[in-house]
Formats: C-alpha cells, sequence, structure tokens
C-alpha cells in the first residue's frame, strides 16, 4: 500500500468516526483536519468533495457495523440458531466506530438533504435485508424454519425491531429495549418460526 492510499485510510477511518457521532453537517473540516493532522488542502487532495469523503466514510463505518453484526454466523450450522446469533451480536458487538448505528444514524441524517448518503443507506438496508433473508430462505429449503414464513417480513421484523430498540436504548441510556426485543426475537424464532421436529 502506498503511502498515499494509507493517508486516504486514514482520513476516511477518521471521518467515518467524526460524522457517524455528528452527523453530516455537523461534522467539521477542521475538526477532521484536527483528528487527521492535515490542512484542508491536504484532505482535498484524496478527496474531491465532503460527500464523497462522508459517503466513503459511511461505507467504512457500515462495513465494521455489519462484519460485527454477522460474526460467526457461516459457523453455526442451523439457521434459527444463526438467526439468533445475528440478534446476540446485535446486541453484544459493538463495532469500532462510535457513535451508534452507522446505517440508522446516516438514514435520519440524509434523509431528505442528502441524496447521495440516503442512497449508499438505502444500499446497506437493502443489502444486509438480503443477507438475512438469505439465511431465512435457506432455513425454509432445509426444513429448518416453517414453510409460510416470509423471509423478507421477517428480515425486516428483525431488523426494524432491533435498530428501534437500539434508538430507545441511546436515548434512555439504557439497554433495556435491546434485552427485551432480544428476547421476544429469540422466543418468536423458536415458537412461530422454526420448523417442529
Amino acid at each position: 500500500m502506498t503511502k498515499g492510499e494509507e493517508t486516504r485510510q486514514r482520513i476516511v477511518a477518521e471521518a467515518a468516526k467524526l460524522f457517524n457521532q455528528h452527523g453530516f453537517e455537523g461534522g467539521s473540516m477542521s475538526e477532521l483536519m484536527e483528528a487527521t493532522g492535515l490542512e484542508k488542502g491536504g484532505i482535498y487532495r484524496h478527496f474531491s468533495s465532503k460527500e464523497e469523503l462522508a459517503a466513503e466514510a459511511f461505507d467504512y463505518a457500515w462495513g465494521m457495523a455489519l462484519d460485527a453484526r454477522m460474526r460467526d454466523l457461516d459457523s453455526i450450522p442451523d439457521s434459527v440458531d444463526r438467526l439468533k446469533q445475528f440478534v446476540r451480536n446485535f446486541i453484544d458487538r459493538r463495532p469500532s466506530v462510535p457513535g451508534g448505528c452507522p446505517l440508522l444514524n446516516t438514514a435520519i441524517d440524509a434523509d431528505d438533504g442528502n441524496p447521495v448518503l440516503r442512497d449508499r443507506a438505502r444500499r446497506a438496508l437493502q443489502g444486509w435485508r438480503q443477507r438475512l433473508t438469505d439465511v431465512i430462505a435457506e432455513g425454509i429449503k432445509r426444513k429448518e424454519i416453517k414453510r409460510d414464513v416470509d423471509s423478507r417480513n421477517l428480515s425486516t421484523l428483525i431488523i426494524s425491531s432491533l435498530e428501534g430498540a437500539l434508538m430507545m436504548s441511546r436515548l434512555e441510556r439504557t439497554n433495556d429495549a435491546l434485552l427485551a426485543v432480544q428476547s421476544y426475537l429469540e422466543d418468536y424464532l423458536e415458537t412461530a418460526v422454526r420448523r417442529p421436529k
């Protein structure tokens, strides 16, 4: 990796922290300059605009979050157990980028004001939902999940429940909502989703 590539990656990592905590508008270039030790021109040597940098910073932050949430799932053979592990990962494993869920933060921050970031967040959600949908569809095929379970609806239920609970937990500064949703989803997966043997 060249020195220029290392510098670019360092800028993206620092921008991910800044934008994930303060949003696109709230993350100032002066703060980014301080965090990276670079002048404004040094940053813009690597990025054509703040928007381009923010888009790459989102991709970086989202990649870290998704890796934490999907960790170890492939090692679990049963699809219902894999979904339960996903829920546990969401609750227990925090991504290394501070500020909470980059998808939730970016979706709210960029809803109407930044179409580039909104599109990145929308595509991230679609990819995430598709990964869970694939786990569920595989479980139906392998007769681990009931045949009448709608895989897209179940993946939507899991994601929206966890993201909503995360928002509540951050506002209330307690894990109560996350733990309640974890308990509900684990019970739901066992009673309404798992196919009896």
